[in-house]
């Protein structure tokens, strides 16, 4: 059953309506003219204009996503992405001098990290939801703290020490967390996917693994290179254009592992999140194509590759339309009857301190 949307939501007429579609408007020609400058100019300030790309960034792909002939808009301030980024530059570099010099700090900096990336990762959720907007009405992410840290630290802790047994129901969560508390305007958003579905993908990802890595075993790969380590450990000689071809065709094999399992678990898991998921009583379908992803994901890496990166512009693009394109909103009713909510302040820090520490979060 649909959760209830709370008494600040809407409430939209029960009369279906058209599917609307997502459309991505941007070429690759066009946002190759920004990515170069951001590139060049992020070079020549040894990364300070990196926020501003961030958002001109941004920018060119909210305003070229359209939904029901309208596009999506980024509010985000430079200036305030870059505050965040200087902390985040501080956080990593007091880890990292720690761990060089072998000091005891290293366990009370990963334990300050541990208890203040929850709060942070809250905190990314609000500045990139506040900052987006549809038709003037902005997005809001009212997640509370505590509900950060039973989700990223307890969840966290208790995946880790189940040796990731728990990861899918840690990413259940996650998920519920992150949309269960996003509103559009007055709008709540709403999420019902259940673990045991998540459960499922993660173990056809772990299947799909454990049948690469026996083709691989059988294939005789891993013995020729332990049989030819041995060879060199006793003294003898070793050709070292087998150890080349060994070599090339394990990480070649690796290469396509990850470009082929990928995918087809993004595009899976992206499905069941947005499919299971509801702006107050309208709907989201999502039907994401594994097969023509791995495509687009493997001419993408083999573009770029050729092209020594200058097709990354074009790759970007190109994945946006296809990811975004497979998206579309069955609405409940008239999508004007959106109410914008009271505005609100929310930082940058938060946002940047988690993308510098690799966490790649997003709605």
């Amino acid at each position: 059953m649909d959760k209830v949307s709370g008494s600040e939501s809407s409430s939209p007429s029960s009369s279906p309506r058209a599917p609307e579609q997502l459309h991505f408007t941007g070429s690759g020609a066009e946002y190759f003219g920004i990515w170069i400058v951001n590139l060049l100019l992020t070079i020549v300030t040894l990364g300070i204009y990196s926020a501003w790309a961030k958002v001109r960034r941004l920018q060119y792909f909210y305003r070229h996503t359209e939904v029901a002939g309208s596009g999506f808009d980024f509010h985000g301030s430079p200036i305030r992405i870059l505050v965040g980024r200087v902390l985040a530059l501080v956080m990593l570099i007091a880890y990292n001098y720690s761990v060089r010099l072998h000091s005891p700090l290293t366990i009370v900096i990963l334990a300050g990290i541990a208890v203040i990336m929850p709060w942070l990762l809250r905190n990314s959720f609000r500045f990139r939801l506040y900052n987006t907007s549809w038709r003037g009405t902005r997005f809001h992410f009212r997640g509370t703290v505590a509900g950060a840290y039973r989700v990223f630290l307890l969840n966290g802790f208790l995946t880790l020490i189940t040796l990731y047994v728990m990861a899918p129901f840690m990413h259940q969560r996650l998920k519920a967390y992150q949309h269960d508390n996003t509103w559009f305007g007055r709008t709540r958003c709403s999420f019902h996917a259940r673990a045991g579905q998540f459960y499922a993908i993660y173990l056809l990802l772990l299947a799909a693994a454990v049948a690469f890595g026996v083709v691989i075993g059988f294939s005789g790969i891993g013995g020729a290179l332990a049989a030819l380590a041995q060879v060199q450990k006793q003294g003898g000689h070793v050709d070292p254009h087998a150890v080349y071809r060994a070599v090339a065709i394990l990480y070649g094999a690796l290469i396509l592992m990850g470009i082929s399992i990928g995918p087809v678990f993004h595009a899976l898991i992206t499905n069941l999140i947005w499919n299971n998921t509801r702006l107050g009583e309208h709907r989201i379908e999502c039907n994401m194509s594994p097969w023509v992803l791995i495509w687009i994901s493997v001419s993408n890496f083999v573009l770029v590759v050729l092209t020594l990166g200058l097709f990354i512009p074009w790759a970007m693009v190109r994945l946006a339309k296809f990811q975004l394109e497979s998206v579309r909103l069955l609405p409940a009713g008239d999508l004007q009857e959106f109410v914008a909510a009271e505005p609100e302040t929310i930082g940058a820090v938060g946002e940047e301190a988690a993308t510098a520490f690799d966490f790649d979060i997003s709605l």
